[in-house]
């Protein structure tokens, strides 16, 4: 189970870290992902990172964006920097029990478990 929360309304320039609880991340092998979803759109990836080592931004979000873990809290962090109102998004954790090639850790049907998903909104 995912359990996801953070801050959801920002000023453009701000900042904001998102949570994402995911119990069983001390015991095993995993890759983590962050997704977000505007209206109209396909979810779109953002970042991940596997326990095995690598962590993949996408573009737009390079430079701003960071993910981390705290393996003994079962919680992992998705740092937001310098947000842009096209940041705008619903924001979901994803899991997969595992290692998901390199390939594959953008596509989101590689993961198996999901988070509720946290508004985040970026004012101009």
């Amino acid at each position: 189970q995912l359990v996801e929360s953070g801050r959801g309304m920002v000023q453009s320039g701000g900042s904001s870290r998102l949570s994402c609880a995911a119990s069983g991340l001390s015991f095993s092998s995993y890759t983590v992902g962050w997704f977000r979803e505007t209206p109209g759109k396909e979810r779109e990836f953002v970042t991940a990172m596997r326990s095995s080592g690598g962590t993949y931004f996408t573009d737009a979000v390079k430079g701003r964006f960071t993910m981390s873990t705290n393996v003994p809290r079962s919680t992992v962090y998705l740092q937001m920097n310098n947000l842009k109102p096209e940041d705008t998004a619903v924001y979901y954790c994803a899991v997969k029990w595992g290692r998901i090639i390199t390939s594959n850790v953008r596509n989101e049907g590689a993961y198996d478990y999901w988070g509720q998903g946290t508004q985040v909104t970026v004012s101009s």
